[in-house]
């Protein structure tokens, strides 16, 4: 508990956070399936383990907290089992709870083999019967820095005592609110909603953006429409792996692309986003600075393992959504490989890129299903290159890399060689570019000791890093 949180723009969140919303217990099981019952065409999952964690508002509360400062949860549990566990779970994340009496705790069941689920079973999930908030959750409100409210639709922000609160604290402080499409509808004044396509209003006037224009023309309209309804300061529309629009009162909208293209489990994905858009909104940034890190945050959730890994997942990274530490990359590499996916390596300096490093890229990822690129560090580039090296720094140079499309996931490292991020990893394939025998490879030894195959690509002639520095050297 306590710490500020740093925002882009060098603000700080020294308050408390308080999420409010409808909390679910999820539990992920885990199996083999090795055949079908005997009497229907149904696969028989054998158990072997079984993880617990939040859902709904529990998440985005557990997600706040892991990013630092003091978080409350105003919520409704039912006192059963369920609610319990997940109390429990709160408490482990140092998240305060305050909940209403309610007539149960929803429970969210995957059954997993995997890395796939095969089957999502629901308990008491109907709207529940909820009673009195407890006394302290008004002024838990008052106090708070900003206000994230996750409705999951039971029923907790139609309360009218609980929508005039809200009101409230919007016209004091930043409020963000992700809707669903079973709840209410938000209240006027909000800094920031974040609804997907499919919780936007259907018909609504967008002003002057056409309603027979293309995809984006429409999805704009509607979103322009629902500020107008909601009577929000901005709406940033989540659009999975097409990033995310922002209308915010300007003429045009903002299109924040994801900063790659990742596949995989999405669950959780928008409570991290909301989380980390009121967390960047707290500390004084503007809805496009929110929205772009929310975006950043949320992919690089996604493919880390989303939801399965809330506890141990990074928090948002300064330097893009998919540059990663050992610890996630490790959880993206079990991913892929549990999916039946081969993992890909490579390195290298990747300073001032060129048309020379994507070709080898691409040829990399061409042998996998993940590709990881081991970056050199700028400590590690001055003691290869030389004092004046690198040109670009490692944040930036990690940035780009990882926008690109055929790269998964960047980790940096220090030392003279990736040798100890590859016993880390153990990639299936270890790509080289530029022209070498395999006996030149000090890889080889290591690769060899868990069945992992080096492969050399060529460099395309006539690009270098060395002559791009020489030619605009000249030009200057």
């Amino acid at each position: 508990m306590g710490g500020a949180r740093v925002r882009p723009g060098g603000g700080t969140m020294t308050g408390p956070l308080v999420v409010l919303g409808d909390a679910l217990l999820d539990r992920d099981v885990h199996g083999d399936v090795e055949r079908f019952t005997p009497d229907a065409p149904a696969p028989v999952l054998e158990e072997s383990d079984a993880v617990d964690r939040p859902g709904g508002a529990a998440l985005a509360a557990a997600l706040a907290a892991r990013d630092g400062g003091d978080v409350c949860l105003i919520t409704a549990l039912g006192d059963d089992p369920a609610g319990r566990r997940l109390t429990a779970l709160l408490a482990e994340c140092g998240v305060r709870v305050l909940a209403a009496p309610a007539s149960a705790t929803p429970e969210k069941i995957r059954l997993r083999t995997h890395g796939q689920t095969l089957l999502r079973l629901d308990r008491q999930c109907a709207q529940p019967e909820i009673g009195e908030l407890p006394p302290e959750a008004e002024a838990a409100l008052a106090a708070a820095e900003a206000v994230l409210v996750s409705d999951y639709g039971r029923g907790l922000t139609s309360i009218a005592e609980v929508r005039r609160w809200l009101a409230v604290a919007a016209a004091e402080r930043p409020v963000v609110w992700d809707p669903h499409p079973r709840g209410a509808s938000p209240v006027p004044g909000l800094r920031l909603v974040t609804p997907n396509e499919r919780e936007l209003p259907p018909d609504t006037d967008g002003g002057p953006f056409p309603a027979d224009g293309g995809p984006l023309a429409q999805l704009t309209r509607r979103a322009v429409g629902a500020r107008q309804e909601w009577r929000a300061a901005a709406v940033c529309v989540t659009r999975a792996a097409d990033g995310a629009l922002l209308i915010d009162g300007r003429g045009v909208p903002l299109g924040i692309p994801a900063p790659a293209h990742v596949d995989g489990d999405a669950c959780g994905a928008g409570d991290r986003l909301a989380a980390t858009a009121t967390r960047v909104l707290a500390a004084g940034g503007l809805a496009s600075e929110a929205a772009h890190e929310a975006v950043r945050a949320a992919t690089a959730f996604v493919a880390t393992g989303a939801a399965t890994t809330w506890d141990t997942a990074p928090p948002p990274s300064e330097t893009g959504g998919l540059v990663l530490d050992i610890t996630a990359a490790r959880r993206m590499v079990d991913r892929v490989r549990a999916a039946g996916g081969q993992v890909v390596a490579t390195g290298g300096c990747f300073d001032l890129l060129h048309a020379g490093h994507v070709a080898t890229l691409q040829a990399a990822r061409g042998f996998g299903d993940c590709l990881i690129v081991c970056l050199n560090s700028d400590d590690g580039v001055r003691a290869l290159k030389g004092p004046d090296r690198p040109v670009v720094g490692e944040a930036d140079r990690a940035r780009v890399l990882a926008a690109l499309s055929c790269v998964d996931a960047v980790v940096l490292f220090d030392e003279p060689t990736p040798i100890e991020v590859l016993t880390a990893l153990r990639p299936d394939v270890w790509v080289k570019g530029g022209d070498y025998s395999g006996d030149e490879l000090p890889e080889n030894e290591h690769l060899a000791r868990w069945g992992g195959q080096t492969v050399v690509v060529p460099y395309l002639d006539g690009h270098s890093t060395t002559r791009l520095i020489n030619l605009a050297g000249r030009i200057s």
